[in-house]
């Protein structure tokens, strides 16, 4: 198989955890200071060197779309007002190649994946969840793009996440070292608390996928289960061919999580030109104030 070109991200899930925010908005369009979410995703995808991108969505989420369409009304507003920064950061959000398919009813990541079938062809693809950030100096997708090019294998990313976090996540058991931080998988589960060992990793939203994935999930989805999952399409996957775990070890923003976007908008708010000094000046003065409490 070639080299990568297509990228799948998922934006399907309803965001409950967010109500009432998410209501009427996707929980992938809640800002990190200025950003939405998706769009960290998106731009990680393309910094990769990824040329196509389909974004599975579910219902009320046509703002994801219109988010990355072109608004000519705007830029030509903001061109009369002589605004070319806001132009600058707008035209960030200007991304061709987007493709976009609705997932009716979210039936777990399994099903959102089959959508793209047609999309994949006979293609090695990337599937980005869209409300996960990991703003490393080398794009995650840009480091699995290329032990995929060297092993030529599937390859879920994952992380030493700890124990608790690890009972509520796809859980990775692996075997021996392939390389630096690049294990051979012995088994995948899906949120397995029994199965949760010290030395286990938890998966993040990052994976590279051959199309052989396919015939595992339409086999699962023939089973007649509530939900189709990721987790054990790769874990009948591993079954027939190799598939690699990539330990994570940069920064990780899981965003579908309240502590995880709040921390994003902190951490990445003392990052951003706009927000750095006044907001670092606050959190000292908040320290000052807890410790005398």
């Amino acid at each position: 198989m070639g080299n990568i070109k297509k990228a799948i991200i998922t934006a399907a899930d309803i965001g409950a955890d967010f109500l009432p925010a998410t209501k009427a908005m996707p929980k992938e369009m809640l800002p990190i200071v200025d950003t939405p979410v998706i769009q960290f995703v998106v731009e990680e995808a393309i910094a990769s060197g990824i040329e196509e991108i389909l974004i599975i969505s579910g219902k009320n989420k046509s703002t994801i779309g219109n988010h990355f369409d072109r608004n000519i009304h705007l830029e030509t507003m903001l061109s009369d007002k002589n605004e070319s920064d806001k132009l600058v950061v707008l035209a960030k959000s200007d991304v061709p190649n987007i493709h976009y398919i609705r997932q009716a009813y979210p039936k777990g990541l399994g099903d959102a994946i089959l959508h793209a079938e047609s999309f994949v062809g006979d293609e090695p693809f990337v599937i980005l969840l869209g409300d996960d950030i990991m703003p490393n100096e080398t794009p995650l997708t840009k480091i699995l793009m290329d032990l995929y090019a060297e092993h030529q294998t599937p390859i879920v990313a994952t992380m030493k996440t700890g124990i608790e976090k690890l009972a509520h996540s796809g859980i990775v058991e692996v075997k021996e070292a392939r390389g630096e931080n690049l294990f051979e998988i012995n088994h995948v589960f899906e949120k397995v608390e029994s199965a949760v060992m010290a030395n286990d990793l938890g998966i993040i939203g990052r994976y590279i996928m051959t199309p052989d994935v396919f015939s595992k999930l339409h086999a699962l989805s023939s089973e007649g289960n509530l939900e189709l999952q990721l987790t054990d399409a790769i874990e009948a996957l591993n079954s027939e061919q190799e598939v690699l775990a990539y330990e994570y070890l940069g920064k990780r923003y899981d965003a579908g999580d309240k502590y995880g976007l709040l921390l994003a908008n902190i951490e990445l708010g003392l990052k951003h030109k706009e927000t750095a000094k006044p907001l670092t000046e606050y959190l000292k003065e908040l320290s000052e104030q807890l410790k005398r409490e």
